[in-house]
Parts: C-alpha cells; structure tokens; sequence
C-alpha cells in the first residue's frame, strides 16, 4: 500500500510536477515532455541517493512521463467524427489532470489561510437571552400637557448649551483679540514723543462699538497692572488720560505667561 511522501517542498508527485513545469515557465498546456521528463527523473535520483523511501505513485508518473515521451516521438493520427485526420495529443490526459490538481491545490491553501484566521479568532459563547425576549412593548403615556412641559424643558436645556458654548467662543476670541490690542497700544504709544498724553478714546478702533471699548478697556487695564501704562480721571466719569511708562516696551508676564516686545507669547496660554 502506497502511503503519501512529504518534502520540504514537495507533496506528492503532482506537486514536484507542477514545480517543474512552473520553475521552467512552461503553461500546463504546452508541456515540453523531453525537458520535464529529465528534470522529474533527475530529482527521483536525487532523493533516492539522500536515501529517501519513494512512494509508488512517484514511480508510476515517471512511467507516464517516460510514455508520454516516447509517444511524443511517434506522432499519432485519428479521424475524427468528420472523416478528417488530426494529430493526438498525448499529453491531453496528463494537462487535465495537472490542471485539476492545481485547482485543488488552491482550494487548499485559501481553506488552510482561514484556517489560520479563525484559530486566532476569539469568540464569544452564545447565551441564553431567553429571560428578555417575550416582553411586549413599553409605551411612554403622557397627555398634551405633559408632553408640552417635556419638550419645552428640552427647549431650555438646548438653549443653555447654546449660550455655554457662544460664551466660551467668546472668551476665546476675546482673549485673542485682548493680545492683539495690547500689541496695538504698545505700537500707538511708540509712536508719539516721550511722556505724550492720549486720550483713552483715542486708543479705541471702533468707538461706536461696546465690545471694542470693553476689549480696549481690559487692554489698558492688563497693561497698567503689569505696569506698561499708567492713566489718571481728574473726575468721576471724566476722560481718562493714559500714558506709557518706561516699561512699555518690557517682556512682561499675562497669566503667567511671557510675552515679547512684538505682543506674542512665548508659549500659548492654556485655561
């Protein structure tokens, strides 16, 4: 009884065949038999002398090769169902089986592949979801009133959201547009004679806007806290007069942070 040889390449004598046959990029179906049939009875030889046990099915497709060969020599005519003479292949047999064996040998291999997959695959075990299947359907019931009530509370609680999130963009801006002002005020300040006085309106972009004086205001403010300016109100709500001080032009720290002379800060400023 025959049983199945395994090489570190090879499984069976179709595989050694289909490596021959590829190794020497011929196609399956144009097989050049004398070539082939060297190398297969070469690397027989080859596993005999390093005293390998051949299995049977090695040395009957020598024989089919050697066959085939010698029939290869001596062409063979038929006729067909037609009356005409045509040439007999006789490695049609063979090509059909190497072809089949290909076909399996892929299958093979794709199966081996998901193999693999799924060993390295976890899964979770089925449970019993007996105990929440069955129950019927809860329905909220509320009347108009109630309903009404629901959906304005979540009116209100979208409306507080809103007015979080637009307060927080405006701190944020506010805060860019603070540095920007501060750079602008340094720059205003520079430009006039030493010791010069101005006006705090005067240093405000756009006087018909409240956000602007605000933004223009907290500048100033940052500003003589850190002691870059100083301003003096001769009477309650009268004009305000602002002047630089010999710091103006000093890497001063807001919120803890250094800034240079050009009104950027070394680091950016986190909350």
């Amino acid at each position: 009884m025959g049983y199945r040889v395994k090489t570190k390449i090879f499984e069976g004598p179709f595989d050694l065949l289909v490596y021959l046959i590829e190794h020497a990029r011929m196609s399956i179906y144009d097989i050049k038999i004398s070539e082939i049939t060297a190398q297969y009875i070469g690397y027989i030889k080859q596993m005999q002398e390093a005293d390998v046990n051949l299995a049977s099915e090695f040395m009957v497709l020598a024989a089919q090769l050697l066959e085939i060969k010698s029939k290869m020599l001596l062409p063979r005519t038929v006729i067909d169902e037609e009356g005409e003479t045509v040439y007999e292949d006789p490695r049609t047999e063979l090509v059909a089986k190497l072809a089949e064996y290909k076909k399996y040998k892929a299958a093979s291999e794709m199966l081996e592949e998901r193999r693999e997959y799924a060993a390295a695959s976890l899964e979770k075990p089925q449970e019993d979801l007996a105990e929440y299947t069955g129950e019927p359907d809860e329905y909220l019931i509320l009347d108009e009133e109630k309903f009404r009530r629901a959906f304005e509370e979540f009116l209100e609680r979208k409306k507080k959201l809103e007015e979080i999130r637009a307060h927080h963009m405006r701190t944020e801006k506010q805060r860019i547009t603070t540095e920007a002002r501060i750079a602008g005020i340094r720059s205003f300040f520079n430009s006039l004679p030493e010791g010069q006085r101005a006006n705090f309106n005067e240093l405000v972009q756009d006087k018909g806007s409240k956000y602007d004086i605000s933004v223009t205001f907290s500048s100033v403010l940052e500003m003589m806290k850190n002691g870059r300016l100083d301003a003096e109100q001769k009477r309650l709500f009268g004009d305000i007069e602002v002047y630089a001080t010999e710091h103006l032009n000093d890497e001063v720290a807001i919120d803890g942070e250094e800034v240079a002379e050009d009104g950027k800060q070394d680091n950016q400023i986190s909350y």
